[in-house]
């Protein structure tokens, strides 16, 4: 969610049980102004937090030109000092995938380790460790949630003739009748799913505007909650398979953003439990 909004949006997004302390948000207010200056970015926005058994890990994100392609994940222990997060790469995800199951700790020097033993023959062993610092699972852990489930309501950025993604001035807002619809969020990510529509599917999408997949195709189907709140006047989604993120958009405003705070562990168990 916007730094500029951060008081009006989390106020929204309490429904969900989890919201900041006052002085948690007056730390924020002034710190992510200092944030957006020292590292001129476009925009700042309050990612979320993870919940650790120490320490929590406050996530702030900052936006360049592209916004989807110039982001910067940063974290901080008491919302005053923010620390870069490493990019994730192809073998981080792999090694974080193997190393750390549990519950993040708090400490981002804490290092993980796991034992992989391969058979060669019938005696030969080869013991292959693999280490990840907790650190580099928070930015492997931040980059796949916002990968799987950041959510932007259809009209709410728009992708110019040289492919740079920005926000759509113009946009006012879904209506209500259209928010009451999974159809119209899309998810804030390289597409995956938009290659394998059909000819005639992509001839009716404008291209300045659907150029991001749509919720409606996510797997498992029904792993999206959706409902009206605040006296139905703001639609809120919640994520089933990263449990904590929720997002809202107020219908015909231009208001919308997410948030997660949660421990930062994939539901692995939700197509058992649909």
């Amino acid at each position: 969610m916007d730094s500029n909004s951060l008081f009006y949006s989390l106020e929204l997004v309490a429904g969900s049980g989890h919201t900041l302390s006052v002085e948690q948000r007056t730390a924020l207010q002034t710190s992510l102004v200092i944030l957006k200056k020292n590292y001129k970015f476009h925009r700042v926005l309050f990612w979320g937090k993870i919940l650790g058994l120490k320490e929590d890990y406050f996530i702030a994100q900052g936006r360049g030109e592209d916004e989807m392609k110039d982001k910067k994940n940063l974290y901080s222990f008491n919302c005053m000092d923010w620390f870069l997060l490493p990019p994730a790469t192809e073998s981080m995800i792999d090694q974080v995938s193997k190393a750390s199951k549990k519950r993040f700790k708090g400490d981002p020097s804490y290092v993980y380790e796991h034992l992989e033993i391969r058979r060669q023959g019938d005696e030969a062993e080869e013991e292959i460790w693999t280490k990840v610092s907790e650190e580099s699972r928070l930015a492997v852990t931040v980059h796949q949630i916002d990968e799987e489930v950041s959510v932007v309501p259809r009209g709410a950025f728009i992708k110019s003739p040289h492919g740079l993604v920005e926000v759509n001035r113009s946009f006012g807002g879904l209506s209500r009748s259209e928010a009451g619809k999974i159809d119209n969020f899309l998810h804030f990510c390289e597409p995956k799913n938009l290659k394998k529509k059909s000819i005639m599917e992509m001839a009716e999408l404008n291209p300045a505007l659907d150029f991001l997949d749509v919720l409606r195709d996510d797997i498992p189907k029904g792993s999206w909650s959706l409902q009206f709140e605040c006296a139905s006047q703001v639609c809120v989604l919640r994520s089933l398979l990263w449990l904590g993120l929720t997002f809202y958009h107020v219908p015909m405003t231009p208001q919308h953003g997410y948030m997660y705070i949660g421990d930062g562990i994939k539901n692995l168990d939700l197509p058992f439990m649909l």
